[in-house]
């Protein structure tokens, strides 16, 4: 497994995090409001925004083309590729799993089993 799947596992490791990519899968989302989606509070949800950007899962931009712009605020999206490594590692122990359950059929079959 490499250095990035290892990341983006641990990052997804938690329930709250999981939770923050199933609604940025619908649509990007401003931090407060993840927060608030989540039932976290603003400092709690700044530390999980900051593993999955650090597991390469998403994206934190601001919205500046907005005329009521505010510095502080945050945007985070999913960031497609950040999850493509991970996709790739469970298609082979997908496939390696679905060979074993095959030859251990075949053997039963085989033996009579």
């Amino acid at each position: 497994m490499t250095a990035s799947v290892d990341r983006v596992l641990a990052a997804l490791a938690d329930p709250h995090r999981r939770r923050v990519v199933e609604l940025l899968s619908e649509r990007p989302r401003p931090a407060g409001q993840l927060a608030r989606e989540v039932g976290l509070s603003p400092p709690a949800m700044s530390r999980h925004l900051r593993a999955l950007r650090e597991a390469r899962v998403i994206v934190e931009t601001r919205p500046e083309e907005q005329a009521s712009y505010d510095a502080r605020v945050r945007v985070y999206a999913l960031r497609p590729e950040g999850m493509a490594q991970l996709k790739d590692w469970l298609k082979r122990a997908e496939r390696l799993w679905s060979d074993q359950l095959a030859a251990f059929k075949r053997h039963l079959e085989r033996d009579g089993g």
